[in-house]
């Protein structure tokens, strides 16, 4: 299971395997406080990306295809967080204030739409 929270949100036990995917680390927060797993800053935007969307909510829908694209060559870390997921909950974190226009948000979506094709994929090659 894959869950969404801003890394600003009290760490809750069934938050399970907490990953930052934030480039940038979060603005006055302590490693400590954030109770962070992982930082796996190599999966976000580009900053090329992250500058040009600024969290303008009428840029959302093209920043998703853009942010999608990008995560089409970053297998390794996919594959990463979808290990984690196999084992348990996976929340990733992220600084924005928008919980709903943020690369987590994408990243969780691409995440399940491509465990969603993998398993069609499966499924066909076995008939």
């Amino acid at each position: 299971m894959i869950k969404i929270k801003r890394v600003y949100d009290q760490p809750e036990s069934g938050d399970g395997f907490r990953i930052l995917v934030d480039r940038i680390w979060p603005r006055g927060l302590s490693k400590g406080k954030a109770d962070v797993d992982l930082w796996l800053k190599e999966i976000a935007p580009s900053d090329e990306l992250r500058k040009w969307f600024g969290h303008e909510p009428e840029k959302w829908p093209e920043f998703r295809q853009r942010y999608a694209a990008e995560l089409d060559a970053k297998h390794d870390e996919v594959a990463a967080i979808r290990e984690h997921a196999r084992k348990g909950t996976v929340t990733l974190l992220f600084g924005a204030r928008d919980d709903q226009h943020n690369n987590a948000v994408v990243l969780k979506e691409y995440i399940e739409s491509k465990r969603a094709r993998k398993g069609k994929a499966r499924k066909a090659a076995a008939r």
